[in-house]
């Protein structure tokens, strides 16, 4: 293969959860959920290119806490098309990851750039692969895959494979915050208490920044209290964002990833010069969400 194809570029957007409910447990041990998730125009970074042999590498900031092998769920995203669409029409290729997400950080980064590669690759290979089979193939690599491949404001429910787009839902201005901790989901579910909890009430009508704020105040993150009794890190994020202004600031995922709302851009990157300055330690990105009209690729 002539490595001098040309290179596809593929976002792989932070998912962040602005309310999850924990509304039962499977037979098979798995929680069922309900939640509004968005994705943001922050996130990880993929390039793929045909090539002579396989080559897989990752660099960015937080490259390092991550696995650079077939370890990694890039790979496996790979060799999960590869399968589908048998080798004689998927050649070598070349994947790269640019990491600017910190790991086991409840914003879905993992998942993401398996989703970023599986969109990727459908293109790098001219695979003739539809929504709903990309979709299967992502749910047999994780639960949150298909949401990130759907990469738009949606409620999750089921264990977050069942899929319903909201429409006319706008950009929200978002500060992330990470105290440098990671917490791994497994641990927080087995810290969960009560899970059989109500799922989502309806969403407001007109979807804006202070409807969208006012419903969030009637609901939760049922994973926070066990998330915060592990890391205790995760209040002190939150009590930053408010101090900094935000509109509602809630943990997101499994953590440690807290989100502020912010009602403008500008406003939230201003949050989060203020915060940096005080915790520079801390990972810290002012960000905006996509829009229920974003293209494909999550871009609007």
């Amino acid at each position: 293969m002539n490595s001098g194809a040309s290179i596809r570029v593929s976002h792989a957007h932070a998912k962040i959860n602005l309310a999850l409910h924990v509304t039962g447990r499977r037979a098979d041990g798995y929680h069922t959920i309900e939640s509004l998730a968005v994705f943001t125009r922050f996130g990880d970074r993929i390039e793929t290119e045909l090539a002579d042999s396989d080559g897989f590498s990752v660099s960015g900031k937080y490259a390092s806490a991550v696995p650079a092998d077939d370890g990694n769920l890039v790979v496996k995203a790979r060799d999960a098309v590869r399968r589908e669409a048998g080798l004689q029409q998927a050649p070598a290729v070349a994947i790269r990851l640019e990491k600017n997400l910190p790991v086991a950080s409840g914003v879905g980064g993992g998942s993401s750039d398996a989703a970023a590669v599986l969109r990727a690759l459908v293109q790098t290979w001219g695979l003739d692969v539809g929504d709903a089979q990309l979709a299967r193939i992502g749910l047999s690599l994780g639960a949150d895959v298909p949401m990130c491949l759907a990469a738009k404001p949606l409620i999750a429910r089921g264990i977050g494979d069942e899929l319903t787009l909201v429409p006319g839902f706008p950009a929200l201005g978002l500060v992330l915050v990470n105290p440098g901790t990671a917490v791994w989901t497994a641990d927080v579910f087995e810290a969960l208490g009560r899970g059989d909890n109500a799922g989502l009430p309806p969403l407001p009508r007109n979807l804006d920044f202070h409807s969208i704020r006012n419903w969030l105040e009637i609901t939760r993150n049922d994973l926070e209290p066990a998330a915060r009794a592990i890391q205790p890190a995760i209040g002190k994020a939150l009590s930053v964002l408010n101090k900094a202004g935000a509109g509602f600031a809630r943990m997101s995922g499994s953590g440690a990833t807290c989100f502020g709302l912010f009602e403008t851009g500008n406003v939230a990157k201003r949050a989060a010069v203020d915060i940096r300055g005080r915790h520079p330690d801390w990972f810290v990105a002012a960000t905006r969400s996509v829009t229920s009209e974003a293209d494909a690729h999550g871009q609007d």
